[in-house]
């Protein structure tokens, strides 16, 4: 089971809202994609938030792109920023990134972007949304998400 960005956030919006947060901080966040041989890559990636989804762009024929058209899985980690501060905690997101093609839909996100022609564009089928932040300086909290069951909640001391 997968749902779109909108669909999360109607779920879940305070998570949602510290997600975006997060991503939001920093420009530059971490991508991970799997290669013909099974194995991970990671790349350098910024995301976007418009229109009730999560944007992928990439650079035409990126090994990232590549990567995403033979097989959709990955994973995206938000950059953590400098020093040991990671203020919203640590964020992931998982899923399956769908190349978009239709040429008025690509418009409408270079309108809103303007990102450096041609390139490729991605919008998330999420599977799951992990939080792990520290809480009252004694608990590790771990929010988990997966379409269609409530956040759950771990707390470990």
């Amino acid at each position: 089971m997968t749902a779109n960005w909108a669909a999360f956030t109607a779920a879940e919006p305070d998570l949602a809202t510290t997600v975006e947060e997060r991503f939001g901080a920093f420009t530059h966040h971490v991508l991970a994609t799997l290669r013909k041989d099974g194995s991970p890559r990671t790349a350098g990636l910024e995301v976007r938030f418009l229109d009730g989804e999560l944007w992928l762009g990439m650079m035409p024929d990126s090994l990232k792109a590549l990567d995403l058209r033979r097989d959709p899985r990955f994973a995206l980690q938000a950059n953590p920023g400098a020093g040991t501060e990671m203020g919203g905690g640590d964020v992931r997101v998982a899923g399956r990134a769908v190349e978009v093609t239709d040429a008025g839909a690509k418009g409408a996100y270079s309108k809103e972007v303007e990102p450096p022609e041609p390139f490729h564009l991605f919008r998330t089928e999420l599977t799951e949304v992990v939080r792990t932040c520290v809480e009252d300086e004694k608990y590790l909290v771990v929010q988990i998400w997966t379409p269609g069951v409530p956040v759950r909640t771990i707390r470990r001391t």
